[in-house]
């Protein structure tokens, strides 16, 4: 659940992120600082998201595994021991 709820927030602060409109250029700030929002293309916004939720469903397989191990480990400390 909280996975899912982090998962959530991110996806809607990267909605944010995307449509807000960029910055004017003025005269304290570089030219190319103020294109960089309008530079960003939906096929690399997509790419760049499904790298990124490829590597939390994959960090999630990984901490899925190691909780059952470290289950698996405390099921047989306490059978060895209800069996003495």
């Amino acid at each position: 659940m909280v996975f899912l709820l982090i998962v959530y927030c991110a996806g809607f602060a990267t909605a944010v992120y995307c449509l807000a409109p960029g910055p004017e250029p003025g005269d304290g700030q570089p030219l190319q600082l103020a294109r960089l929002s309008g530079s960003i293309t939906s096929q690399d916004l997509v790419k760049s998201v499904n790298c990124g939720i490829h590597k939390c469903v994959d960090l999630g397989k990984e901490a899925a595994a190691d909780l059952a191990r470290r289950i698996q480990k405390e099921i047989d400390k306490a059978q060895s021991k209800s069996g003495k």
